[in-house]
């Protein structure tokens, strides 16, 4: 059990700790909205500057599309729409368990507002046995964890618009998934395995573009840095941002500094969330900006583009697909559906709540699975099945 005598010993200085932290990012905000004013007034001068630059910094930076200072206000949803979204959940392979195995559940939800019909709730689980699959991922180098992480991923978007394919749908729809478009960690695998993963899910989009149903990834609590990044270059005091000439050097392995804090880190660490807190009102959305991230080199024409919605409980992020940026009707429908499933979620969108409790597993689901398992590997003939004595000594206690 938990002590919690003994941690309450440890909390005194948490308050006092936060409250500085508080203080200290006030005075970073109203900083950072100086600079943000003072580089809008020569906004291209920086847009050529990133695209010269932007290659060698050591950090990522969006690129504005729009002028930095604007504001634009929530456009009203039509009253006849429809919500598509899906969240997963797994259950991790163990080697203490009575089979080395994993499953994928799905949530699934339809939603469809102002047209007399009901919503459309169900989960759709991926149970993978194959020891050929289930070792792949070593011979890539990569942990069976991320590797399942990374299949949850594609298998909620493929998901999706499976979903919306059964459809068909006249009102104006939006698709809603939780989480990142941009697949950060993608960057780094092999082309082989990135392509696998990477190519079910640029087609499944194609499809959405064909049925002009704009995409959303919805970004709770986003810690990223990359409109925040772009303000280092009005802090530069070089005549150019030329990071490894004046602040570092370049190796095979990338930009290393020469010094322990960059001249440009004056914003450090302010999240992006924080700054577009001070600068927008409820109901009000940021300009929109080109990620440049090196991922989305593999995304051809779904090159994703962000933009930050104030929904008056929190500053969320949404990304979408260049297609949908590009669009002005499209974006539109985006941000109202959107900004709509926010105000009926009162602070998080309906949809994706309601897949997220269809998705997840819990811990009698999880016993359920395994007593499942169990009575079929026993009518297949394995009398032996049990799990290790290290877990089911950890499901009892013998003090």
């Amino acid at each position: 059990m938990l002590d919690f005598v003994k941690v309450a010993a440890q909390m005194g200085t948490v308050g006092q700790v936060i409250r500085q932290g508080a203080i200290a990012s006030q005075q970073k905000q109203a900083r950072a909205l100086e600079v943000l004013t003072a580089m809008a007034e020569n906004l291209e001068h920086y847009r050529q500057a990133i695209q010269a630059w932007g290659e060698s910094f050591p950090f990522h930076a969006a690129e504005p599309i729009e002028s930095l200072t604007v504001k634009h206000a929530v456009p009203p949803a039509p009253r006849a729409h429809t919500i598509f979204a899906t969240d997963g959940s797994q259950i991790a392979p163990s080697h203490h368990e009575i089979a080395y195995c994993y499953l994928i559940n799905v949530g699934r939800v339809a939603i469809a507002y102002g047209q007399g019909q009901r919503p459309h709730l169900d989960s759709v689980p991926q149970l993978v046995y194959d020891p050929d699959e289930l070792g792949r991922s070593r011979g890539w180098g990569l942990t069976i964890e991320d590797w399942l992480r990374y299949r949850r991923t594609q298998t909620e978007i493929l998901a999706l618009v499976e979903l919306i394919q059964t459809h068909k749908e006249q009102a104006p729809s939006l698709a809603l998934v939780d989480g990142s478009l941009i697949f950060w960690a993608w960057e780094s695998l092999p082309p082989m395995v990135r392509e696998e993963l990477l190519m079910p899910i640029l087609a499944a989009w194609d499809e959405l573009r064909a049925k002009r149903i704009p995409l959303v990834g919805y970004v709770s609590a986003s810690r990223s840095q990359e409109t925040v990044n772009f303000l280092r270059l009005g802090g530069c005091p070089y005549p150019e941002p030329n990071c490894a000439l004046h602040c570092g050097q370049t190796s095979q392995t990338g930009f290393e500094a020469t010094r322990d804090r960059l001249p440009c880190q004056v914003f450090e660490p302010l999240r992006d969330v924080l700054l577009w807190q001070a600068h927008l009102a409820p109901q009000q959305y940021s300009p929109l900006w080109r990620s440049r991230s090196r991922i989305l080199e593999h995304y051809g024409e779904h090159h994703i583009y962000v933009a930050y919605l104030h929904s008056g409980s929190e500053v969320v992020r949404l990304e979408v697909p260049q297609w949908v940026a590009r669009d002005a009707d499209l974006w539109q429908q985006a941000v109202a559906l959107t900004a709509a499933q926010i105000e009926k979620g009162r602070g998080y969108p309906v949809a994706l709540a309601e897949a997220h409790n269809l998705a997840v597993v819990r811990g009698s689901d999880r016993q359920r699975f395994f007593a499942l398992l169990e009575r079929e590997l026993i009518k297949a003939g394995h009398w032996h099945v049990a799990p290790s004595p290290k877990e089911q000594r950890k499901r009892q206690s013998i003090a």
